[in-house]
């Protein structure tokens, strides 16, 4: 049986969010002045749109009120996705994160910067960007060896078909 609110909260609400076709991510109870706020992040392999995102809390909204898991007194149910910069910690996450540019803090104090390219049971294959003009590079990390990693935010990233588009409009 589980003791505290969050995992009662998550054994509640999980298969909810699971019937949506959806994962929940992170619970998170806060109190905000007198009210509490009962916070909710949920996401899947394709993204959540809002419609998705409505949904899942019309039902989760019909299922707190109908029992006392967030017990007496008022509070504000707010549903979302993850943000931007996302912590990842479960292998999905790594799966989701594809392509993207993120920040590895390692078992062994040292840090890296790397764009994942696959996921696998044991770990990734990923691209180190080169420094100064020099080439990247790739390289192999056990997920053993993360002790923490997010996701960075690229505001100039270039599509790696730009140039191939350019030339295909040209000929």
């Amino acid at each position: 049986m589980s003791t505290t609110q969050n995992e009662r909260l998550r054994e509640l609400l999980e298969p909810l969010v699971s019937s949506q076709g959806l994962d929940l991510e992170e619970i998170e109870v806060a109190s905000v002045g007198r009210k509490r706020v009962l916070r909710v992040v949920v996401d899947s392999d394709e993204g959540a749109d809002l419609d998705a995102i409505a949904d899942v809390s019309r039902a989760l909204s019909a299922k707190l009120d109908e029992t006392d898991a967030m017990g007496d007194g008022e509070y504000e149910l707010e549903v979302g996705t993850p943000g931007a910069e996302r912590l990842l910690t479960e292998a999905r996450h790594y799966v989701r994160a594809t392509d993207r540019l993120v920040r590895f803090q390692l078992t062994d104090d040292s840090e890296l910067v790397a764009r994942i390219l696959t996921v696998d049971d044991t770990g990734l294959d990923l691209e180190v960007p080169g420094v100064k003009g020099r080439k990247a590079t790739a390289r192999r990390l056990d997920l053993a060896d993360i002790a923490k990693a997010r996701v960075q935010v690229e505001f100039n990233r270039k599509n790696k078909n730009d140039g191939n588009d350019v030339q295909e409009e040209e000929a």
